[in-house]
């Protein structure tokens, strides 16, 4: 498949970039060799900041020079100056209240050869753990007819990431540590549910093995999880605060109008 040219596409990687190296970022990846060189796959990333799509791309075009073209929530691409960015560079809207018509336009682009991101637990995780997974990855690439990749990133929660103010200072020279899985082959004859209990088991497993190799100690650190020593909120915390966060949404008068 041959690449067209995209100059927004490009200055944003450009920008990016321009931006980690500023902030002096220390790169590290594990199985870049797994991101394919061609041809149409799912990206499938843990989300413990907001940051992620950027440091997977990153990586992603250090090694190929190949973009991804990420599902990420239709209210972003509502916002006139980043959507018109966002729909410029092919990512892809996600009306969470009725997302079949995102679902078609992911798996026609996996099958014209293009990489989709996709963040199976649909949120960022504030215990810095791994939550529960939706099926749409593995069923995504079981239509399409293309691989799987999984992926850990861990570090980029010290960047940015959900109830948390971080200082700049505190973003210069964080580590970034980046674990590619084998590619993963699954099928329409897979039942998507046992298939994604298997995604989830092996990016918990990349994510382990991120963590280890990490070359800072988080004990007693707010972004270590806490089954690690670490201060973050435990998966009951995380998910009790978020369902907080949710009903003052719901409730507010913005909201009831």
């Amino acid at each position: 498949m041959k690449y067209r040219n995209e100059p927004i596409y490009t200055a944003a990687i450009g920008a990016g970039r321009a931006m980690f190296g500023a902030l002096r970022v220390r790169r590290t990846v594990l199985g870049a060799q797994n991101l394919p060189d061609a041809g149409g796959a799912v990206i499938a990333m843990t989300h413990f900041g907001y940051l992620e799509f950027a440091l997977v791309e990153w990586a992603t075009w250090l090694h190929n020079h190949r973009r991804i073209r990420f599902m990420a929530k239709k209210s972003v691409f509502d916002k006139q100056v980043v959507g018109s960015l966002m729909r410029n560079m092919k990512h892809i809207p996600v009306d969470m209240k009725a997302g079949a018509s995102a679902y078609a336009a992911a798996v026609k682009a996996l099958r014209a050869g293009e990489l989709i991101g996709v963040f199976p637990e649909a949120g960022v995780s504030a215990s810095f753990t791994i939550r529960d997974f939706k099926t749409g990855a593995v069923r995504l690439a079981a239509e399409a007819g293309v691989p799987l990749i999984p992926l850990a990133v861990w570090g980029g929660q010290r960047l940015m990431t959900k109830n948390r103010k971080i200082s700049l200072r505190e973003r210069f020279g964080v580590p970034i540590m980046t674990v590619v899985g084998e590619p993963i082959t699954v099928t329409a004859a897979d039942d998507a549910v046992a298939a994604t209990a298997r995604l989830k088991a092996t990016m918990e497993r990349l994510l382990e093995k991120a963590q280890q190799a990490y070359p800072l100690d988080g004990t007693g650190q707010w972004w270590q999880p806490r089954h690690l020593a670490g201060t973050a909120p435990t998966p009951e915390e995380a998910a009790a605060a978020d369902a907080e966060r949710e009903l003052r949404r719901t409730q507010s008068p913005r909201k009831r109008r």
